[in-house]
C-alpha cells in the first residue's frame, strides 16, 4: 500500500521552512508522495494572496522533487476549507496509508479543528518537532485515540509573516524563499503597501 502524505497550508508565500519540513517527512516517514495542498479559504485565517498566484507559487516551490505534488483540490472548493472534507475527498479516489503533516502549534490546537474526532481516525498526525521537542497534544487531544508521529525538523527562523512585512517595507527576503518564488513575487508585485499579519 502506498504511503501518501498531506502537507496544506496557506503557502502565502511557500518558504524555505516549507520545504525543509517537506523533505524531513519524505525521508523519516518513506512516503511515495507529498501532496501540497494549499487552502482555498482558510477558515481559520487572514486574507490571502489571490488563488492563482499561491498555486504558481507552490508549484515554483516543489519543481525537482518528483515526490511532491501540486493537490489543488481546496483551492476552487466554495466555502471555507475544512481538512476533513480534503482527506474523505482524497481517500475516496485512492486507497492508501495517509499521513497529515502538521506544525506543533496546529497538533497543541487540534481540538479546534473542524470535525477533528473525526479526522484523528482517518489519517496518522506526522507532527513537526523542532530540536528534538516530543510534540504535546491538549488534553482533549491526548484524550482521543489517534496515531502520531515526530518529524524531525532542523532548525529554521523563516515564517511568511516575516517575508510579507520584510517585502512591505522593502527589505530584502530572497534567502528565506526558493528561488524561483522570490522571482515570482517580484514579477507579480505581490505584499506590497501593508503588511498583513
Amino acid at each position: 500500500m502506498k504511503r501518501l502524505g498531506l502537507f496544506g497550508g496557506s503557502f502565502d508565500p511557500p518558504h524555505n521552512g516549507h520545504i525543509a519540513l517537506a523533505r524531513s517527512a519524505l525521508q523519516h516517514l518513506m512516503l511515495d508522495e507529498l501532496r501540497w495542498v494549499p487552502a482555498g479559504v482558510p477558515w481559520q485565517k487572514r486574507e490571502l494572496a489571490p488563488v492563482a498566484d499561491r498555486q504558481a507559487m507552490v508549484a515554483i516551490a516543489i519543481v525537482g522533487e518528483p515526490r511532491f505534488v501540486l493537490e489543488p483540490c481546496e483551492l476552487w472548493r466554495s466555502g471555507p476549507s475544512y481538512t476533513i472534507d480534503t482527506v474523505h475527498e482524497l481517500q475516496v479516489a485512492e486507497l492508501a496509508e495517509w499521513f497529515l503533516l502538521i506544525g506543533q502549534d496546529q497538533y497543541a490546537n487540534l481540538h479546534t479543528w473542524h470535525r477533528w474526532q473525526e479526522l484523528s481516525k482517518l489519517v496518522t498526525f506526522a507532527v513537526a518537532a523542532r530540536s528534538g521537542a516530543e510534540p504535546d497534544p491538549s488534553a482533549a487531544v491526548a484524550a482521543q485515540p489517534h496515531r502520531m508521529v515526530a518529524v524531525p525538523l532542523p532548525r529554521i527562523d523563516v515564517s511568511a509573516t516575516d517575508i510579507r512585512g520584510r517585502i512591505a517595507r522593502g527589505r530584502d527576503y530572497t534567502d528565506m524563499v526558493p528561488p524561483g518564488v522570490a522571482r515570482y513575487i517580484d514579477q507579480h508585485h505581490l505584499y506590497r503597501g501593508n503588511p498583513r499579519s
